[in-house]
């Protein structure tokens, strides 16, 4: 197997259609993985594998590949850029060493860019950002910059620059951080690939370097300036240097900047023409200067980000590792679990294909077989040693699933259950005493996609029916939850919760002030493990979240109490403190951008006002009405559509989720509740005891 230090891993993410896909694409041609590159148009990209993905032109799921570029094997993950897939590109943040961040010189920076930079931020992923498109009519890298600069971080460097062709379009990419040797050798080569004769017309028009750098002497001094305007920012040293007029010379700057890159504190700015080949080259150079390597955890450590099936593989466990190495055959033990279970296979991904490995070792991405019940975001080894992923997909609507004939439930059951199991955020809610099945999603393509998933994998047509929307559920007053279970005998609990409103986004906060003599530690473990199941379902059947859950008093008793009296008393307790204090309701709520021509600003207003939005006060730009703003999702589901409608399409709305907020006042809202209420103790009691 290969060096640690000679592997990449990195994500590619962008907002839909900032052509993502198809700059993974050239990257794997132009590394030699492809023998030629497909059209997302054409429906023949390689990591579009699935129909729907084909058929569409989208991405709906992270898809994996693995290029050689001088020496160093980087795998790449090509995330999907529609919101409505954002639990794809979440379960891929946590296992990249660095980013490149794609924009659209044409759009600029959109809602679902700004998602994805805090995200990325948030876990200081080393990012590139690479402004594509620049051959569109319109395309303006300056202004592109400007918005990266003002959206996403003042902090951005150019470390490319368009060429322009005599008619004034996009012709190449002029490398500012390159020695003479290494342009010429790589970056014009590059652009000779993308359009033969363009790398002499290129160096023609301009003109032979002033010394001994690919530059001119007014480039590689405006590139050294503002780079050294950057990383005074940082370092007291350089700011004093940068004072008195020393700016580090083009090695020691490029040098520089590969470490503030690699810190996440610098974001260098590339350019090119994906659908072209333009500047593909130059792209990977910067990957592999400015994206670190992997750094080695000093124990086994690893996370599953992605389950999998295969039709002759079976079940594969798509494992990143940080540290120590797994081999075939090792016994591996999954965070939370008590036994262990044995590899029986490794593969790891030589271009588009899976080959078998004996081993892998730290940095390494592969598909791990043998590992049953390993399920996404478990770890493996020290669970300390594994970045903290954030969560950034939120599933705001439930929809019914409608199988075609009442003979496929079953069936449909077991199919939805493996989609789960490979996206957890579906959240399949199984209910058969009432024969329905019900799945959550982020928007209405994604019930789309699943359709058509539903009969290309398992030959079975679904309809669903109108899309909810998900509301959540909070304490309205402080109040207490009691319960004695104490018959039918054996069994002895008794616990007493404190249950208080908490501040919204707080989510649930557990303590205990409960006695280890009334009440064992090992007790109020399972108590504490409990709590979160038995918020599941509030007394309108939404999830219970914003509150702080105390246990102030608990009881066992030495010869009657046994662990599970404590798994049956918990949720009881729980929905006897609510039931007492009642609950108030929770509504998801959007953060929006809104961009139309001037003459619908009017129309625009009154639409907000109607669905109770609050917004700034609206902007120009150009000739067009911008307004931004938070809206509740239940008022704006169809929002998007409409205003596409009456605008003539040239309306955009972008949208992300913001966060819950009380609902108004009279809203009703009630979810079919899965399984025996908890309130009806006696049925409750039975049923957990299986004597229903």
């Amino acid at each position: 197997m290969h060096s640690p230090l000679t592997v990449r891993n990195i994500g590619i993410f962008a907002h839909i259609d900032a052509g993502k896909t198809t700059t993974t694409e050239y990257m794997l041609y132009r590394s030699g993985s492809i023998r030629a590159a497909g059209s997302v148009d054409n429906g023949t990209t390689s990591t579009d594998s699935l129909d729907v993905e084909r058929e569409r032109g989208i991405s709906v799921k992270a898809a994996s590949a693995s290029l050689l570029w001088q020496g160093t094997r980087i795998n790449l993950v090509d995330t999907p850029g529609h919101a409505d897939f954002l639990a794809e590109v979440e379960r891929s943040l946590g296992v990249m060493d660095g980013a490149v961040l794609i924009v659209s010189a044409a759009e600029g920076v959109q809602a679902q860019t700004e998602v994805l930079w805090e995200a990325l931020r948030l876990m200081n992923i080393p990012t590139l950002i690479y402004v594509n498109k620049l051959d569109r009519v319109g395309a303006s890298f300056e202004r592109t910059l400007a918005d990266i600069a003002r959206l996403l971080s003042p902090n951005a460097l150019a470390v490319q620059r368009p060429l322009p062709d005599e008619e004034g379009g996009f012709a190449g990419v002029r490398e500012l951080w390159r020695s003479r040797e290494n342009a010429a050798n790589a970056g014009f080569a590059e652009n000779a690939f993308a359009e033969p004769g363009l790398a002499h017309s290129a160096l023609a028009r301009t003109g032979p370097p002033s010394d001994d750098s690919g530059l001119s002497t007014d480039e590689e001094d405006a590139f050294r300036s503002a780079a050294a305007e950057k990383f005074a920012e940082f370092d007291e040293e350089l700011l004093l240097r940068y004072i008195e007029g020393d700016v580090p010379e083009l090695n020691e700057t490029v040098s520089l900047l590969a470490e503030y890159a690699a810190s996440g504190r610098i974001f260098p700015v590339c350019c090119g023409c994906s659908a072209k080949g333009i500047g593909i080259g130059e792209l990977l150079d910067a990957m592999l200067a400015f994206l670190p390597a992997p750094p080695p955890r000093p124990a086994l450590s690893g996370i599953v980000f992605k389950i999998e099936r295969d039709r002759s593989m079976g079940r594969a466990a798509w494992v990143r590792l940080y540290g120590g190495t797994l081999r075939n055959r090792d016994a591996v033990k999954l965070e939370g679990r008590e036994t262990e279970q044995k590899i029986t296979q490794i593969r790891v991904l030589d271009g588009l294909k899976l080959v078998d490995a004996g081993e892998i070792k730290p940095g390494d991405i592969a598909a791990v077989y043998g590992l049953t019940d390993a399920a996404i975001g478990d770890k493996i080894g020290d669970p300390a040693l594994v970045p903290t992923t954030p969560e950034m997909a939120v599933p705001l609507l439930t929809a019914r699933v409608l199988p075609e004939s009442e003979a496929d439930y079953t069936r449909t059951a077991e199919a939805l259950r493996e989609l789960t199991d490979e996206d957890p955020l579906l959240g399949l809610a199984w209910l058969p005493e009432l024969r329905e099945l019900h799945v959550r999603m982020m928007g209405t393509i994604q019930l789309e996609v699943l359709a058509s998933i539903m009969y290309s994998r398992f030959g079975l047509r679904v309809g669903f029916g109108p899309p909810a929307v998900i509301y959540k559920e909070t304490p309205a007053a402080v109040c207490e939850g009691r319960v004695a279970y104490l018959a039918p005998k054996p069994c002895w609990a008794i616990l007493h919760f404190r249950i208080e409103p908490g501040a919204r986004g707080s989510g649930l906060v557990y303590r205990s002030e409960a006695r280890a003599d009334d009440i064992l530690p090992a007790y109020q473990n399972e108590v504490e493990r409990r709590v979160p199941e038995a918020l599941k379902q509030g007394l309108h059947g939404w999830e219970v979240t914003d509150l702080i859950v105390t246990l102030t008093y608990g009881q066992h008793h030495v010869w009657h109490t046994h662990p599970l009296d404590f798994v049956i008393a918990t949720p009881m307790g729980i929905m006897n403190g609510l039931a007492s204090g009642g609950t108030k309701l929770l509504e998801p709520v959007l953060r929006f951008r809104i961009s139309v021509p001037e003459e619908y600003a009017g129309r625009v207003m009154s639409d907000l006002s109607r669905m109770r939005a609050e917004f700034a006060a609206p902007a120009a730009e150009g000739a067009r009405f911008v307004v931004e703003g938070t809206v509740p999702a239940a008022t704006s589901m169809d929002y998007f559509a409409t205003l596409r409608s009456f605008s003539g399409g040239k309306g955009v709305m972008t949208a992300s989720f913001e966060g819950y907020r009380d609902a108004p006042e009279g809203t009703e809202a009630v979810r079919a509740r899965s399984g025996i209420n908890p309130l009806d103790e006696a049925k409750y009691i039975l049923s957990a005891r299986s004597a229903l």
